[in-house]
């Protein structure tokens, strides 16, 4: 199995999830910081004792540490995000905080000099807490000017050392998860005018951005970040295929506009049938016509849709029907490694557009015993997974990279634990926050850089 030789192999983590330091040297709060345990559990008022994402893995002092061990892997490039907050503090200064800045210039140097390509997203589920709670989040048209400000800010900094970028992390998750886009309200408790409203902003926002990339500096290259999940019909009732069709289309939605540069009619059928206006000025519409370089997308499971709706069970955490041909993981999302192929196949046949898979992984419970952990199960999933990227490369379809979730331990964004672990790295916390913050190599430590030296030719057919 043949990848393309200047494929970047790496991995990929978010700021909160890695950074720990949650107050220091001038951060502000993020949505994060009153998200104890999960997107299941309403926010708090204030941060609370029980966050593990206050100290996380320590990222903030360990990252010579960490990335050593990414470059022993042999990681091409290493995706993580810079927290807003860290850099605007409120949000809506209009300076940047120093301090912040010159955390990230550590890091992205240290990269650099150890011949690992930066991959950075600009908003990984971490909007400035001030943005939230007083301007509304992303319902705020206002939102576009602070984000087009950050953003600006940081391609500016970072010209000639940061070359590829993402805008949004898994931006169409605001669908089922406001609160991560800093919209402290359920979508239910939203109602369709404001959630596709803030959309619509978020939508801009990501545009304007893209368009100052390229400006700021020609070699810079852009993607859209997508939640992707097949969705395929349960039975073959067509009824059944048009609910799949209509599920896809939510997502699609969200790269037709990244990729073509306005809303596709399917999308504007559906907001005249919920009775959505959207306020869209002309300059709006002239932004969405700065399209992005490439795609890129998370990858954790499939699920079926049909019109039934006693049709049901519980398991994944983004709608749907669970498969019953499929296994499950430890906290329900199913298996399918097959259905990365379909995505990028799917993918490319629309847009046409290189892309680049940026999370995909296995959370699982972990036992560190004499050091190690054998995490056998980790490593049949990322190469089942890995053997169906190489199909789809056959296929013709342009892949331009693989950075996996998470190459080390980290706090988990959907349940907000640690022994929901994905890494190559064992770090020594627990969920009630002991630990001694220690780094141990798993056994997927050493496949994952023999898959990397040997570009993909070590992977078991």
């Amino acid at each position: 199995m043949m990848f393309p030789h200047n494929f970047l192999w790496g991995g990929a983590t978010a700021a909160n999830q890695i950074e720990g330091a949650y107050r220091a040297d001038g951060k502000g709060l993020s949505v994060q910081d009153v998200m104890p345990h999960g997107l299941r559990t309403p926010p708090t008022a204030e941060p609370t004792n029980d966050n593990l994402k206050r100290e996380a893995i320590d990222f903030y002092h360990r990252y010579r540490e960490d990335i050593d061990l990414f470059a022993e892997m042999g990681f091409k490039t290493f995706r993580l995000s810079f927290a807003w907050s860290r850099i605007f503090p409120q949000g809506d200064e209009t300076e940047p905080n120093a301090a912040g800045l010159e955390f990230y210039d550590r890091v992205i140097n240290y990269l650099l000099e150890k011949g690992i390509e930066p991959l950075v997203t600009l908003s990984h589920y971490e909007t400035p807490l001030h943005l939230a709670r007083h301007y509304g989040g992303w319902t705020n048209r206002e939102l576009i000017t602070f984000f087009e400000r950050y953003a600006r800010t940081v391609i500016e900094h970072f010209k000639g050392r940061v070359r590829y970028w993402l805008t949004f992390n898994e931006i169409n998750s605001v669908l089922h998860f406001p609160f991560f886009s800093g919209i402290e309200s359920t979508p239910e408790e939203l109602g369709p005018q404001k959630l596709y409203q803030a959309i619509h902003h978020e939508l801009v926002a990501s545009a304007r951005a893209t368009k100052l990339a390229h400006e700021i500096d020609p070699a810079n290259k852009v993607g859209c970040m997508i939640l992707a999940v097949p969705r395929y019909p349960l039975t073959p009732d067509p009824q059944d295929a048009l609910a799949a069709m209509a599920a896809s289309h939510e997502d699609y939605t969200f790269g037709d506009v990244h990729v073509r540069g306005s809303y596709p009619g399917y999308f504007l059928r559906k907001l005249k049938e919920l009775g959505v206006e959207l306020e869209m000025t002309d300059a709006d519409k002239e932004d969405l016509k700065h399209t992005v370089d490439y795609v890129s997308f998370s990858y954790y499971m499939s699920v079926c849709e049909s019109a039934n709706q006693e049709a049901g069970g519980e398991g994944n955490i983004i709608g749907g029907v669970p498969n019953p041909t499929l296994k499950a993981s430890e906290w329900g999302w199913q298996i399918d490694p097959v259905g990365l192929r379909i995505i990028l196949n799917d993918y490319w046949d629309r847009w046409q557009k290189p892309l680049f898979i940026v999370e995909n992984g296995l959370g699982a419970k972990d036992k560190l015993i004499n050091e190690t952990v054998e995490d056998d199960y980790r490593i049949d999933y990322l190469n089942d997974h890995l053997v169906q990227v190489g199909e789809a490369i056959e296929d013709g379809v342009k892949v331009l990279g693989y950075t996996s979730w998470g190459p080390i331990d980290l706090v988990s964004a959907s349940t907000a634990q640690m022994s929901k672990r994905y890494g190559f790295i064992y770090v020594d916390r627990n969920d009630d926050g002991s630990g001694s913050l220690k780094r141990y190599r798993k056994k997927s430590f050493d496949w994952y850089k023999q898959v990397i030296a040997s570009n993909g030719a070590s992977l078991r057919p």
